[in-house]
């Protein structure tokens, strides 16, 4: 619809994480390198959090696009309330490791020799557990066993533990002071300032071939970071709108109005509650 309208290549606000529209606003550079710093580490635990919407997910993304390949090897989880043994079957699945119909000490014996013959040939393994806000204790124990695991003094697996801000309070409790010891650096996202709320979006809309077009005025700029309080995806949600009711009033120019009005329309059908009026 608005994308012929406006002659864009592609959507440039999609919610789903897409690793080609990653900006390197200054919290995400931050945590960029945090996560590069702790690859070249090859062992312990790196913690990301941030609120819903942050680009924890995209973050991870990006890095799976850009490392894997040159020599390591990477799975990703999304966990929700699962148990230790769950979760152990869910890691053993994300690297490939049979583990249907086997007992836990068979899966571990798996692991193992996978994670073995990956040092074997000097690839590091990294394992990616998004939501880890979800797990229980005894999930977060498994996980530190797996961290464990070494040939020669040298660790096997890399755990990158992604969650919301209570997540910091997890790891804090007493009862996870030996995980805690393994944490080798960690980082909160913060949200994007209104400078580069507007960069950001407009990189997203120069990644699908923006030619200014529609305008986007100082003002309405202004507007989209107040109400979307620079939380990536309530910008993208939001500048999705924008875009579909320029097209179908046929506009092209985006201004405060615009945005005010999207903004209550939103409000009122109950789509953004997160959204600030």
């Amino acid at each position: 619809m608005y994308r012929e309208f406006y002659k864009l290549t592609g959507r440039p606000f999609q919610l789903s994480p897409d690793p080609a529209f990653f900006f390197e606003a200054k919290p995400h550079k931050k945590a960029l390198a945090y996560l590069t710093y702790g690859i070249s580490q090859s062992e312990g635990f790196i913690v990301i959090t941030g609120e819903i919407g942050a680009g924890k997910t995209i973050l991870v993304e990006y890095i799976l696009s850009t490392f894997v390949g040159k020599n390591v090897v990477a799975a990703k989880v999304i966990t929700t309330q699962l148990n230790a043994d769950d979760l152990l079957r869910m890691v053993a699945s994300a690297f490939d490791i049979p583990q249907e119909g086997a007992d836990k000490a068979t899966i571990l014996r798996r692991m193992e020799s996978f994670l073995v013959d990956c040092g074997r040939t000097n690839k590091s393994v990294l394992l990616f557990v998004d939501e880890a806000q979800n797990l229980p204790h005894s999930a977060l124990e498994e996980l530190r066993m797996l961290s464990n695991m070494q040939v020669s003094g040298r660790s096997l697996l890399q755990i990158y533990l992604l969650g919301q801000p209570e997540f910091r309070r997890t790891i804090a409790r007493k009862s996870l002071e030996q995980l805690r010891q393994r944490v080798i650096t960690s980082y909160h996202l913060q949200p994007l300032d209104a400078e580069e709320t507007q960069l950001y979006i407009e990189h997203r809309l120069r990644r699908v071939g923006w030619q200014d077009d529609p305008h986007i005025t100082p003002e309405a700029f202004q507007m989209i970071f107040e109400a979307a309080g620079g939380v990536p995806r309530k910008i993208n949600l939001l500048c999705d709108r924008l875009l579909l009711l320029g097209y179908l009033e046929e506009k092209h120019e985006i201004d405060a109005e615009i945005v005010k009005e999207v903004v209550l329309d939103m409000h009122t059908e109950g789509s953004a509650p997160a959204l600030s009026a």
